[in-house]
């Protein structure tokens, strides 16, 4: 007998930095959401597609959930994650290693409303160093909530993604396909090219990096062999924009080549990239800018 085709949402969700866009990435085999080492670098949900030949995924990837909600961006980014949960299929409630904090108990909470299966993934266990303290803490994991299961894996370099994948589709219900074969994400060029500028503005900046920063596409236009691209990179404050531009402007030179170089990749053609750096004064708790920029509850 034909086993019949399945199809749903999967939403991943964690507190920050625990590789929630890494595994999106290493599941799709393809690059979607943009990574750092700087937690909340993931600030919208976004869609990662994966079509089988027994199943579709629809992965959710979402921002870390967090304690702090000072901030009109936190509070917009703990609701994207939360309104994540709704109506998906499976939950992937990805935790790191051996670390356990405040914000994991936050996300557990917010887990107790779901009806839908939940698999833990613990994530990074290539960076336990005695793997025989890792069988006393997965028990210690399994005590906090009865999950569907427990993985343990390593979205870096790949273990045990197969097993988690294989766990996910024996969850799913049985439907047709929703997207398209050939759609891997439900995000514009636009949006996928601006994550590209933001994520090589935190790799770039490191610590210095203003968390009062985004990035807007202003102009996109397909010429004969060539994208022409105008992205406005906005920061809160003047001493902001210095650093964001950098000694003599090397700062932003440094980010536009390698952001170009990612995004001619992204695209498969060659790109004209231009940036510039504009102020626009307490933006991240501003609930009517962060709608102009972008950053909306639709879901």
């Amino acid at each position: 007998m034909v086993p019949k085709y399945r199809c749903g949402y999967i939403a991943l969700v964690g507190r920050p930095n625990v590789g929630k866009s890494t595994l999106l990435n290493r599941l799709l085999g393809q690059k979607i959401s943009i990574t750092s080492k700087r937690p909340q670098t993931t600030r919208h949900r976004i869609l990662g597609i994966k079509t089988g030949k027994t199943a579709q995924f629809v992965y959710v990837d979402t921002p870390g959930l967090h304690r702090y909600n000072g901030r009109a961006m936190n509070r917009q980014m703990n609701r994207a994650a939360s309104q994540a949960l709704q109506d998906v299929d499976v939950v992937v409630f990805i935790v790191e290693g051996m670390r356990w904090t405040a914000d994991d108990d936050l996300v557990l909470k917010e887990l107790e409303r779901i009806r839908c299966p939940v698999v833990l993934a613990v994530n990074k266990v290539d960076l336990i160093a005695n793997k025989e303290e890792l069988l006393p803490a997965l028990q210690a994991l399994s005590e906090k909530r009865s999950f569907d299961q427990i993985i343990p894996l390593s979205a870096v370099r790949g273990d045990n993604i197969a097993e988690l994948e294989s766990c996910v589709e024996a969850l799913l219900p049985e439907s047709a396909p929703f997207y398209p074969e050939d759609q891997v994400t439900d995000r514009s060029e636009r949006f996928l090219v601006a994550e590209r500028v933001r994520e090589k503005l935190f790799r770039k900046l490191g610590k210095e990096l203003p968390y009062g920063l985004t990035v807007e596409v202003e102009d996109f236009r397909r010429d004969t062999g060539i994208i022409h691209i105008h992205a406005l990179i906005w920061v809160e404050r003047q001493s902001q924009k210095n650093i964001v531009i950098g000694k003599q402007g090397r700062v932003l030179k440094e980010v536009g080549q390698q952001a170009r170089l990612d995004i001619e990749q992204l695209l498969d053609s060659k790109v004209n990239l231009k940036l510039w750096v504009k102020v626009k004064e307490g933006w991240a708790d501003d609930e009517r800018a962060l709608r102009s920029l972008g950053y909306t509850d639709d879901y």
